[in-house]
């Protein structure tokens, strides 16, 4: 299986959506047709799975070991895999590790410890970080949450992981603040050995990009992989015209999915694709619950404001 291109993410990844049956078993055979939908759009570096938007909090050791066999088996061929590690211990983080790494995983995406919105000392994450790359030569992804959360690392912290940590590669950045979203890129995209940023501001993807970002990490690329390609070519050419032409398609449709409550995000997205024709049906795991009938007309009117209900992948009316 192909892995990046000097272990240095970059570029467009979309962390794909994990259908279900009504039953709330995984749906495999939706899953297959969503893999196989989002990879064959153009642009795309990598694919992101067992992540928030597949909703691994609700998923099981096995279910997640068999969203990698099939993620492998549909589009490994084709594209790096990235894998996300959802642990609150470092124990069973660097199992995750092993397991993904045996499995086909191109590179690893570290979620922050649920611990640490107790506090974090930086011993603390570089020990969480030491277990992982222990258990796995793949290049890994610190996720950046927010500092407010007490899960987001303090920049001279990513600095020490980068130092010490050499399989640390990227950062998916949550930082909401702009002022510290330029500083952590250019502080971690500056260092002799870069650390490649990743946006994950999709709420506004545009001005995120236009500070530097060398890629996007994002959920709603499940359903705008095409716009965030194109958006993310048109920025590194420095074409502001184009990029903000597409801003202008994007917007309506991040406004709908990261409205409140945030954590319904994949959830909406879930229902675009419904309304897309691109899956059956938009079933959630509890502890999250169907849309309101309204809220779905809402996401309706975005896709058409949009243009993407009624077009074809190259963007004009079918």
């Amino acid at each position: 299986m192909p892995r990046f291109a000097n272990d240095l993410p970059a570029g467009v990844i979309p962390a794909v959506l994990l259908p279900f049956h009504d039953d709330l078993t995984i749906d495999e055979t939706s899953f297959k047709a969503h893999l196989n939908d989002v990879a064959a759009v153009e642009g795309v570096s990598a694919i992101t799975l067992n992540a928030h938007s597949t909703e691994v909090a609700s998923c099981s050791a096995d279910e997640q070991r068999r969203i990698m066999e099939i993620g492998a088996e549909t589009v490994g061929d084709r594209l790096p895999i990235v894998h996300g590690i959802w642990a609150d211990g470092s124990l069973e983080a660097a199992a995750i590790a092993r397991r993904a790494t045996a499995g086909g995983a191109s590179a690893l995406l570290v979620f922050p410890p649920a611990p640490f919105t107790l506090g974090q000392t930086e011993a603390m994450v570089l020990a969480h970080f030491r277990r992982i790359a222990d258990a796995t030569d793949l290049p890994l992804i610190a996720f950046q949450y927010p500092r407010t959360t007490g899960q987001g690392y303090p920049l001279a912290t990513l600095h020490k992981l980068a130092d010490e940590i050499p399989t640390l590669r990227a950062i998916k950045d949550w930082t909401p603040i702009v002022p510290q979203h330029e500083e952590t890129i250019r502080a971690l995209q500056g260092r002799d050995r870069p650390v490649n940023v990743l946006s994950t501001n999709s709420a506004w993807l545009l001005s995120s990009l236009v500070l530097g970002c060398n890629g996007l990490l994002s959920g709603s690329g499940s359903v705008i992989a095409d716009l965030q390609a194109r958006l993310f070519q048109a920025v590194q050419s420095n074409d502001l015209a184009e990029a903000r032409r597409l801003n202008d398609r994007i917007h309506p449709l991040a406004r709908a999915f990261y409205a409140e409550p945030f954590v319904d995000m994949h959830n909406r997205m879930k229902e675009a694709l419904v309304l897309l024709g691109k899956l059956p049906r938009a079933v959630v795991r509890p502890p999250l619950v169907k849309l309101s009938n309204d809220e779905i007309s809402g996401i309706r009117a975005v896709l058409l404001e949009s243009g993407l209900l009624g077009e074809t992948r190259e963007g004009r009316a079918a």
